[in-house]
Protein backbone atom coordinates (compact mmCIF):
# COMPACT_ATOMS: atom_id res chain seq x y z
CA UNK A 1 0.00 0.00 0.00
CA UNK A 2 0.89 3.71 -0.24
CA UNK A 3 3.24 4.93 2.20
CA UNK A 4 2.40 6.62 5.42
CA UNK A 5 2.50 10.70 4.33
CA UNK A 6 3.37 13.06 7.07
CA UNK A 7 1.84 15.96 7.77
CA UNK A 8 4.90 18.71 5.81
CA UNK A 9 5.28 22.16 7.18
CA UNK A 10 5.09 24.79 5.20
CA UNK A 11 8.85 26.08 5.66
CA UNK A 12 10.44 22.69 4.28
CA UNK A 13 11.76 22.66 0.86
CA UNK A 14 11.02 19.67 -1.68
CA UNK A 15 14.15 17.70 -0.65
CA UNK A 16 12.77 17.63 3.37
CA UNK A 17 9.18 17.19 2.14
CA UNK A 18 9.80 14.04 -0.13
CA UNK A 19 12.21 12.33 2.97
CA UNK A 20 9.76 13.04 5.61
CA UNK A 21 6.75 11.37 3.43
CA UNK A 22 8.43 8.25 2.13
CA UNK A 23 10.73 6.17 4.47
CA UNK A 24 12.27 3.50 3.33
CA UNK A 25 10.37 0.01 1.51
CA UNK A 26 12.11 -3.01 1.29
CA UNK A 27 12.00 -4.64 -2.22
CA UNK A 28 10.58 -7.79 -2.25
CA UNK A 29 10.64 -9.42 -5.72
CA UNK A 30 8.66 -12.70 -7.14
CA UNK A 31 10.35 -14.79 -10.15
CA UNK A 32 8.92 -17.98 -12.32
CA UNK A 33 10.16 -20.14 -8.89
CA UNK A 34 7.50 -17.88 -6.65
CA UNK A 35 4.42 -17.85 -8.84
CA UNK A 36 2.51 -20.01 -6.01
CA UNK A 37 3.46 -17.87 -3.70
CA UNK A 38 1.71 -14.55 -5.24
CA UNK A 39 -1.61 -14.62 -3.30
CA UNK A 40 -3.96 -12.69 -5.51
CA UNK A 41 -3.37 -15.17 -8.49
CA UNK A 42 -5.70 -17.59 -6.24
CA UNK A 43 -8.29 -15.85 -8.61
CA UNK A 44 -7.24 -17.77 -11.52
CA UNK A 45 -7.92 -21.08 -12.45
CA UNK A 46 -5.67 -24.00 -11.94
CA UNK A 47 -5.52 -23.88 -15.55
CA UNK A 48 -4.37 -20.07 -15.95
CA UNK A 49 -1.78 -20.47 -13.56
CA UNK A 50 -0.21 -23.58 -15.54
CA UNK A 51 -0.32 -21.37 -18.51
CA UNK A 52 1.14 -18.81 -16.83
CA UNK A 53 4.19 -21.76 -15.67
CA UNK A 54 4.24 -22.57 -19.69
CA UNK A 55 5.00 -19.38 -20.94
CA UNK A 56 7.15 -18.13 -18.30
CA UNK A 57 9.52 -20.99 -19.16
CA UNK A 58 10.32 -19.33 -22.11
CA UNK A 59 10.25 -15.83 -21.51
CA UNK A 60 11.78 -14.08 -18.50
CA UNK A 61 9.32 -13.19 -15.63
CA UNK A 62 9.79 -11.23 -12.41
CA UNK A 63 7.29 -8.73 -10.63
CA UNK A 64 7.69 -6.49 -6.94
CA UNK A 65 5.42 -6.18 -4.32
CA UNK A 66 5.12 -2.39 -5.10
CA UNK A 67 3.96 -3.31 -8.33
CA UNK A 68 1.20 -6.01 -6.73
CA UNK A 69 -0.14 -3.56 -4.02
CA UNK A 70 0.25 -0.38 -5.93
CA UNK A 71 -0.30 -0.47 -10.13
CA UNK A 72 -2.29 -3.64 -10.73
CA UNK A 73 -6.61 -3.91 -10.02
CA UNK A 74 -7.13 -6.93 -8.81
CA UNK A 75 -10.66 -6.92 -9.69
CA UNK A 76 -10.06 -6.89 -13.35
CA UNK A 77 -7.64 -9.76 -14.32
CA UNK A 78 -6.63 -10.77 -16.55
CA UNK A 79 -7.81 -7.67 -18.60
CA UNK A 80 -5.85 -5.23 -16.26
CA UNK A 81 -3.22 -3.59 -18.12
CA UNK A 82 -0.52 -3.66 -15.75
CA UNK A 83 -1.18 -7.24 -15.34
CA UNK A 84 -0.46 -7.72 -18.80
CA UNK A 85 2.83 -5.83 -18.70
CA UNK A 86 3.64 -8.00 -15.81
CA UNK A 87 2.18 -10.98 -15.90
CA UNK A 88 2.74 -14.35 -18.42
CA UNK A 89 -0.28 -15.07 -20.55
CA UNK A 90 -1.17 -18.07 -22.89
CA UNK A 91 -1.03 -16.20 -26.40
CA UNK A 92 2.63 -15.04 -25.43
CA UNK A 93 3.81 -17.81 -27.30
CA UNK A 94 2.97 -19.33 -30.77
CA UNK A 95 0.19 -22.28 -30.29
CA UNK A 96 2.95 -24.60 -31.59
CA UNK A 97 5.85 -23.59 -29.04
CA UNK A 98 3.08 -23.55 -25.96
CA UNK A 99 2.25 -27.22 -26.74
CA UNK A 100 5.97 -28.17 -27.31
CA UNK A 101 6.67 -26.70 -23.85
CA UNK A 102 3.50 -27.45 -21.61
CA UNK A 103 3.20 -30.88 -23.01
CA UNK A 104 6.81 -31.48 -21.56
CA UNK A 105 6.08 -29.74 -18.26
CA UNK A 106 2.82 -32.09 -17.88
CA UNK A 107 4.90 -35.57 -18.92
CA UNK A 108 7.80 -34.54 -16.28
CA UNK A 109 10.46 -34.15 -18.69
CA UNK A 110 13.72 -34.41 -17.38
CA UNK A 111 15.93 -30.95 -16.92
CA UNK A 112 18.21 -31.54 -19.94
CA UNK A 113 15.09 -32.46 -22.41
CA UNK A 114 13.13 -29.26 -21.42
CA UNK A 115 16.42 -27.05 -21.13
CA UNK A 116 17.15 -28.09 -24.63
CA UNK A 117 13.12 -27.25 -25.90
CA UNK A 118 12.85 -24.17 -24.41
CA UNK A 119 16.86 -22.94 -26.06
CA UNK A 120 14.97 -23.74 -29.57
CA UNK A 121 11.83 -21.96 -28.75
CA UNK A 122 13.89 -19.13 -27.70
CA UNK A 123 15.98 -18.80 -31.18
CA UNK A 124 12.95 -18.84 -32.73
CA UNK A 125 11.98 -15.77 -31.35
CA UNK A 126 14.31 -13.37 -33.00
CA UNK A 127 16.11 -12.77 -29.40
CA UNK A 128 18.37 -9.92 -30.78
CA UNK A 129 16.14 -7.97 -33.12
CA UNK A 130 17.76 -5.18 -36.38
CA UNK A 131 20.89 -7.29 -36.56
CA UNK A 132 22.34 -5.70 -33.60
CA UNK A 133 24.66 -8.25 -32.11
CA UNK A 134 26.28 -8.15 -35.46
CA UNK A 135 25.96 -4.41 -36.93
CA UNK A 136 25.77 -2.69 -33.69
CA UNK A 137 28.88 -3.63 -31.77
CA UNK A 138 32.10 -2.18 -32.88
CA UNK A 139 35.70 -3.35 -32.53
CA UNK A 140 38.57 -2.48 -31.24
CA UNK A 141 41.94 -1.74 -33.24
CA UNK A 142 42.39 -5.53 -33.24
CA UNK A 143 39.29 -6.38 -34.49
CA UNK A 144 37.55 -8.22 -31.18
CA UNK A 145 34.15 -6.91 -30.90
CA UNK A 146 33.56 -4.72 -27.77
CA UNK A 147 30.68 -6.41 -25.72
CA UNK A 148 28.90 -3.77 -23.85
CA UNK A 149 28.49 -1.53 -26.33
CA UNK A 150 26.59 -0.41 -29.06
CA UNK A 151 27.10 2.18 -32.08
CA UNK A 152 24.51 2.47 -34.36
CA UNK A 153 24.37 6.02 -34.95
CA UNK A 154 27.29 8.47 -35.46
CA UNK A 155 26.28 10.84 -32.24
CA UNK A 156 24.69 7.78 -30.04
CA UNK A 157 26.74 5.22 -28.31
CA UNK A 158 24.66 2.98 -26.20
CA UNK A 159 26.58 1.33 -23.01
CA UNK A 160 24.99 -2.13 -21.27
CA UNK A 161 26.71 -2.17 -17.56
CA UNK A 162 26.71 -5.90 -16.43
CA UNK A 163 25.40 -4.23 -12.86
CA UNK A 164 22.20 -2.95 -14.37
CA UNK A 165 21.17 -6.51 -16.59
CA UNK A 166 17.98 -6.75 -14.88
CA UNK A 167 14.36 -4.82 -13.76
CA UNK A 168 12.86 -4.54 -11.09
CA UNK A 169 10.60 -6.20 -12.51
CA UNK A 170 10.08 -7.04 -16.37
CA UNK A 171 7.58 -6.40 -18.80
CA UNK A 172 6.17 -8.99 -20.66
CA UNK A 173 6.90 -7.22 -24.30
CA UNK A 174 10.25 -6.25 -23.76
CA UNK A 175 11.87 -6.56 -26.90
CA UNK A 176 15.37 -6.87 -24.45
CA UNK A 177 14.03 -10.53 -23.11
CA UNK A 178 17.34 -11.96 -24.27
CA UNK A 179 19.27 -10.16 -21.54
CA UNK A 180 17.28 -11.91 -18.94
CA UNK A 181 17.22 -15.50 -19.33
CA UNK A 182 20.51 -16.91 -18.49
CA UNK A 183 22.24 -17.60 -21.80
CA UNK A 184 25.64 -16.05 -22.42
CA UNK A 185 25.43 -16.20 -26.20
CA UNK A 186 22.18 -13.75 -25.91
CA UNK A 187 23.61 -11.02 -23.34
CA UNK A 188 24.93 -7.85 -23.55
CA UNK A 189 26.92 -6.38 -21.27
CA UNK A 190 30.17 -5.20 -19.76
CA UNK A 191 32.10 -4.60 -16.75
CA UNK A 192 34.61 -2.62 -17.39
CA UNK A 193 34.13 1.43 -17.08
CA UNK A 194 37.25 1.59 -18.70
CA UNK A 195 36.25 -0.18 -21.99
CA UNK A 196 33.89 2.82 -22.38
CA UNK A 197 35.81 5.39 -21.59
CA UNK A 198 38.65 4.75 -24.20
CA UNK A 199 36.01 4.16 -26.48
CA UNK A 200 34.17 7.34 -26.04
CA UNK A 201 37.99 9.15 -26.20
CA UNK A 202 38.75 7.24 -29.58
CA UNK A 203 35.34 8.56 -31.17
CA UNK A 204 34.85 12.06 -30.39
CA UNK A 205 32.11 12.71 -33.06
CA UNK A 206 29.69 10.91 -30.18
CA UNK A 207 27.75 13.31 -28.14
CA UNK A 208 25.46 11.39 -26.31
CA UNK A 209 25.78 8.34 -24.25
CA UNK A 210 22.75 6.13 -23.01
CA UNK A 211 23.21 4.05 -19.92
CA UNK A 212 20.31 0.85 -20.98
CA UNK A 213 20.02 -2.86 -20.27
CA UNK A 214 17.82 -3.91 -18.38
CA UNK A 215 17.58 -1.08 -16.28
CA UNK A 216 20.73 0.94 -14.81
CA UNK A 217 18.59 1.97 -11.84
CA UNK A 218 19.09 -1.26 -10.19
CA UNK A 219 22.60 -0.63 -10.17
CA UNK A 220 24.15 0.56 -6.56
CA UNK A 221 25.10 4.73 -7.27
CA UNK A 222 29.22 3.75 -6.17
CA UNK A 223 28.72 1.30 -9.56
CA UNK A 224 26.77 4.14 -11.52
CA UNK A 225 29.26 6.67 -10.35
CA UNK A 226 32.19 4.52 -11.16
CA UNK A 227 30.89 5.03 -15.12
CA UNK A 228 29.78 8.58 -15.04
CA UNK A 229 31.85 10.77 -13.08
CA UNK A 230 35.05 10.31 -14.93
CA UNK A 231 33.48 11.88 -17.91
CA UNK A 232 33.31 15.04 -16.38
CA UNK A 233 36.89 15.48 -17.23
CA UNK A 234 37.94 17.75 -20.39
CA UNK A 235 39.01 14.92 -22.54
CA UNK A 236 35.09 13.92 -22.53
CA UNK A 237 33.68 17.51 -23.29
CA UNK A 238 32.34 16.23 -26.07
CA UNK A 239 29.88 14.15 -24.53
CA UNK A 240 27.22 16.56 -23.81
CA UNK A 241 24.21 14.39 -23.15
CA UNK A 242 23.96 11.28 -20.85
CA UNK A 243 20.45 9.23 -21.15
CA UNK A 244 19.96 6.45 -18.27
CA UNK A 245 17.34 4.58 -19.80
CA UNK A 246 14.92 3.55 -16.78
CA UNK A 247 11.48 1.54 -15.92
CA UNK A 248 12.32 2.23 -12.33
CA UNK A 249 9.94 5.18 -12.20
CA UNK A 250 7.15 2.62 -12.59
CA UNK A 251 8.10 -0.48 -10.89
CA UNK A 252 10.55 0.96 -7.88
CA UNK A 253 10.15 4.89 -7.77
CA UNK A 254 11.29 4.11 -3.82
CA UNK A 255 14.69 3.93 -5.79
CA UNK A 256 14.82 7.69 -5.62
CA UNK A 257 13.06 7.99 -2.11
CA UNK A 258 14.22 5.50 0.54
CA UNK A 259 16.66 3.33 -0.22
CA UNK A 260 20.00 3.42 1.13
CA UNK A 261 22.17 5.49 -1.75
CA UNK A 262 18.97 7.44 -3.17
CA UNK A 263 20.26 10.38 -1.56
CA UNK A 264 23.92 9.40 -3.56
CA UNK A 265 21.78 8.98 -6.89
CA UNK A 266 20.67 12.25 -6.13
CA UNK A 267 23.91 13.82 -5.64
CA UNK A 268 25.09 12.86 -8.42
CA UNK A 269 22.24 13.64 -11.09
CA UNK A 270 22.62 17.20 -9.75
CA UNK A 271 26.43 17.27 -9.77
CA UNK A 272 26.47 16.09 -13.44
CA UNK A 273 23.85 18.67 -13.98
CA UNK A 274 26.02 21.53 -12.11
CA UNK A 275 29.07 20.30 -14.62
CA UNK A 276 27.29 21.36 -18.10
CA UNK A 277 26.10 17.59 -18.61
CA UNK A 278 22.70 17.33 -20.16
CA UNK A 279 21.10 14.57 -18.07
CA UNK A 280 17.61 12.92 -19.01
CA UNK A 281 16.31 10.38 -17.31
CA UNK A 282 14.61 7.92 -20.24
CA UNK A 283 11.48 6.81 -18.84
CA UNK A 284 9.42 3.93 -20.10
CA UNK A 285 5.81 4.53 -19.81
CA UNK A 286 3.19 2.45 -21.39
CA UNK A 287 0.05 3.68 -19.35
CA UNK A 288 -1.38 6.62 -17.42
CA UNK A 289 -2.02 3.93 -13.99
CA UNK A 290 2.29 3.88 -14.07
CA UNK A 291 2.12 7.71 -13.07
CA UNK A 292 -0.73 7.62 -10.53
CA UNK A 293 0.64 6.79 -7.37
CA UNK A 294 1.79 8.59 -4.86
CA UNK A 295 5.32 7.58 -4.75
CA UNK A 296 5.78 7.67 -8.46
CA UNK A 297 4.82 11.17 -8.58
CA UNK A 298 7.04 12.31 -5.51
CA UNK A 299 10.08 10.42 -7.33
CA UNK A 300 9.87 12.54 -10.66
CA UNK A 301 9.39 15.40 -8.57
CA UNK A 302 12.98 14.96 -6.85
CA UNK A 303 14.73 13.94 -10.26
CA UNK A 304 13.77 17.16 -11.58
CA UNK A 305 14.61 19.03 -8.43
CA UNK A 306 18.25 18.07 -9.96
CA UNK A 307 18.08 19.52 -13.19
CA UNK A 308 17.89 16.68 -14.97
CA UNK A 309 15.01 16.17 -17.95
CA UNK A 310 12.53 13.16 -17.90
CA UNK A 311 11.74 11.97 -21.27
CA UNK A 312 8.80 9.25 -21.85
CA UNK A 313 8.90 6.80 -24.78
CA UNK A 314 7.31 3.03 -24.89
CA UNK A 315 5.20 1.05 -27.67
CA UNK A 316 2.05 0.77 -28.76
CA UNK A 317 0.87 -2.47 -27.24
CA UNK A 318 -2.27 -4.19 -27.91
CA UNK A 319 -4.11 -5.77 -24.27
CA UNK A 320 -2.31 -2.57 -23.19
CA UNK A 321 -2.45 0.66 -24.24
CA UNK A 322 -3.95 0.15 -28.15
CA UNK A 323 -6.55 2.96 -27.18
CA UNK A 324 -6.11 6.72 -28.13
CA UNK A 325 -7.49 7.61 -25.12
CA UNK A 326 -4.85 5.98 -22.90
CA UNK A 327 -1.92 7.82 -24.95
CA UNK A 328 -4.58 11.14 -24.61
CA UNK A 329 -4.35 10.71 -20.99
CA UNK A 330 -0.82 9.24 -20.45
CA UNK A 331 0.85 11.84 -21.90
CA UNK A 332 -1.37 14.87 -20.12
CA UNK A 333 -0.66 13.61 -17.03
CA UNK A 334 2.88 13.36 -18.55
CA UNK A 335 3.17 17.06 -19.12
CA UNK A 336 1.43 17.98 -16.00
CA UNK A 337 3.99 16.13 -14.07
CA UNK A 338 6.63 17.52 -16.54
CA UNK A 339 7.71 14.99 -17.74
CA UNK A 340 8.38 15.55 -21.58
CA UNK A 341 6.68 13.11 -23.88
CA UNK A 342 9.28 11.65 -26.37
CA UNK A 343 8.28 8.64 -28.41
CA UNK A 344 5.70 6.07 -29.23
CA UNK A 345 7.12 3.07 -30.73
CA UNK A 346 5.57 -0.04 -32.95
CA UNK A 347 5.97 -3.30 -30.90
CA UNK A 348 9.64 -4.76 -31.45
CA UNK A 349 9.39 -8.05 -34.03
CA UNK A 350 10.51 -10.05 -31.34
CA UNK A 351 9.62 -12.23 -28.32
CA UNK A 352 5.91 -12.03 -27.69
CA UNK A 353 5.51 -9.79 -30.82
CA UNK A 354 2.18 -11.39 -32.36
CA UNK A 355 0.40 -10.99 -29.39
CA UNK A 356 1.25 -7.00 -28.60
CA UNK A 357 1.88 -6.32 -32.39
CA UNK A 358 -0.23 -3.61 -33.70
CA UNK A 359 -0.72 -3.03 -37.50
CA UNK A 360 0.69 0.33 -38.59
CA UNK A 361 -2.34 1.77 -40.06
CA UNK A 362 -4.16 1.40 -36.69
CA UNK A 363 -0.72 2.58 -34.76
CA UNK A 364 -1.08 5.61 -37.13
CA UNK A 365 -4.33 6.38 -36.36
CA UNK A 366 -4.14 5.85 -32.70
CA UNK A 367 -1.16 8.32 -32.25
CA UNK A 368 -3.05 10.96 -34.50
CA UNK A 369 -6.71 10.43 -32.66
CA UNK A 370 -4.95 11.30 -29.60
CA UNK A 371 -2.49 13.92 -30.53
CA UNK A 372 -5.91 15.48 -31.58
CA UNK A 373 -7.00 15.57 -27.61
CA UNK A 374 -3.94 17.08 -26.28
CA UNK A 375 -2.13 20.48 -26.07
CA UNK A 376 1.32 21.53 -28.54
CA UNK A 377 3.68 20.88 -25.21
CA UNK A 378 2.21 17.14 -25.34
CA UNK A 379 3.25 16.83 -29.03
CA UNK A 380 6.68 16.23 -28.76
CA UNK A 381 6.11 12.66 -28.53
CA UNK A 382 7.08 11.37 -32.24
CA UNK A 383 6.00 8.23 -34.20
CA UNK A 384 4.65 5.69 -34.12
CA UNK A 385 8.21 4.73 -34.99
CA UNK A 386 9.97 1.58 -35.93
CA UNK A 387 13.34 0.69 -34.40
CA UNK A 388 14.28 -1.15 -37.64
CA UNK A 389 18.07 -2.16 -38.71
CA UNK A 390 18.32 0.92 -41.26
CA UNK A 391 16.78 3.48 -38.76
CA UNK A 392 14.35 4.97 -36.50
CA UNK A 393 11.69 5.10 -39.33
CA UNK A 394 8.40 7.05 -38.30
CA UNK A 395 4.72 6.52 -40.32
CA UNK A 396 3.90 10.43 -40.63
CA UNK A 397 0.54 9.59 -42.23
CA UNK A 398 -1.24 8.17 -44.64
CA UNK A 399 -2.26 9.58 -47.50
CA UNK A 400 -3.14 9.36 -51.35
CA UNK A 401 -0.45 10.21 -54.15
CA UNK A 402 -1.12 9.78 -57.74
CA UNK A 403 -4.22 7.82 -57.32
CA UNK A 404 -2.47 5.25 -55.12
CA UNK A 405 -2.66 5.16 -51.52
CA UNK A 406 0.17 5.28 -49.40
CA UNK A 407 1.99 5.07 -46.00
CA UNK A 408 4.30 8.33 -45.69
CA UNK A 409 7.86 7.18 -43.92
CA UNK A 410 10.74 9.36 -42.57
CA UNK A 411 13.98 8.18 -40.95
CA UNK A 412 14.43 10.07 -37.79
CA UNK A 413 17.73 8.26 -37.57
CA UNK A 414 19.69 6.41 -39.98
CA UNK A 415 23.26 4.23 -40.86
CA UNK A 416 23.99 7.24 -42.94
CA UNK A 417 23.12 10.74 -41.20
CA UNK A 418 22.34 12.07 -45.19
CA UNK A 419 18.58 9.91 -44.51
CA UNK A 420 17.56 11.52 -41.93
CA UNK A 421 14.17 13.74 -42.43
CA UNK A 422 13.57 12.41 -46.47
CA UNK A 423 10.16 11.31 -47.33
CA UNK A 424 9.75 8.56 -48.45
CA UNK A 425 6.30 6.14 -49.82
CA UNK A 426 5.19 2.50 -49.14
CA UNK A 427 2.22 0.91 -50.55
CA UNK A 428 -0.72 0.93 -48.51
CA UNK A 429 -0.93 -2.14 -46.69
CA UNK A 430 -4.02 -2.79 -43.40
CA UNK A 431 -2.28 -5.94 -42.32
CA UNK A 432 1.50 -5.13 -42.11
CA UNK A 433 3.29 -4.47 -38.54
CA UNK A 434 7.02 -3.81 -39.27
CA UNK A 435 8.79 -2.40 -42.08
CA UNK A 436 9.97 -5.25 -43.53
CA UNK A 437 6.27 -6.15 -44.49
CA UNK A 438 6.44 -3.39 -46.69
CA UNK A 439 6.79 -2.57 -50.11
CA UNK A 440 7.93 0.91 -51.89
CA UNK A 441 5.00 2.49 -53.36
CA UNK A 442 4.84 3.81 -57.44
CA UNK A 443 5.88 1.06 -58.71
CA UNK A 444 9.47 1.46 -57.29
CA UNK A 445 11.55 -2.14 -57.25
CA UNK A 446 13.68 -0.81 -53.89
CA UNK A 447 13.81 1.97 -51.53
CA UNK A 448 15.92 4.73 -52.11
CA UNK A 449 18.35 3.79 -49.27
CA UNK A 450 18.26 0.22 -50.08
CA UNK A 451 21.26 -0.50 -51.90
CA UNK A 452 23.95 1.44 -49.36
CA UNK A 453 21.90 -0.13 -46.70
CA UNK A 454 22.67 -3.29 -48.21
CA UNK A 455 26.39 -2.53 -48.59
CA UNK A 456 26.99 -1.19 -45.12
CA UNK A 457 25.63 -4.83 -44.11
CA UNK A 458 27.62 -6.80 -45.83
CA UNK A 459 30.86 -4.56 -44.49
CA UNK A 460 29.86 -5.03 -41.10
CA UNK A 461 29.12 -8.79 -41.79
CA UNK A 462 32.02 -9.45 -43.31
CA UNK A 463 33.84 -7.10 -40.53
CA UNK A 464 32.59 -9.84 -37.68
CA UNK A 465 33.71 -12.73 -39.89
CA UNK A 466 30.06 -13.71 -40.83
CA UNK A 467 28.34 -14.26 -44.21
CA UNK A 468 25.87 -11.64 -45.61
Amino acid sequence: MSAQVQPLKASWSIEQATQAAFEPVPFKVYTQRDLDRIVQLGRLSPEQRFEMKVVSSVLPFRVNQYVIDELIDWSDIPADPIFQLTFPQRGMLAPEHFERIASLLRSGADKAELDQAIAEVRHELNPHPADQMEMNMPRDESGERLDGIQHKYRETVLFFPSQGQTCHSYCTFCFRWAQFVGDKELRISASEAKTLHDYLRRNTEVTDLLFTGGDPMVMKTRHLRDYLEPLLKPEFDHIQTIRIGSKALTFWPHRFLGTEDADDLICLLTQLVEAGKHVALMAHYNHWKELDTDAAQAAIQRIRSTGAVIRAQGPLLAHINDDPAVWAKMWKLQVKLGIVPYYMFAERDTGARAYFEVPLARAWEIYREAMQQVSGLARTARGPSMSASPGKVEIQGVAEVAGEKVFVLRFIQGRNPDWVQRPFFAKYDEEATWLHHLKPAFGEEKWFWEDEYEAIRCDKLSAAGLAA
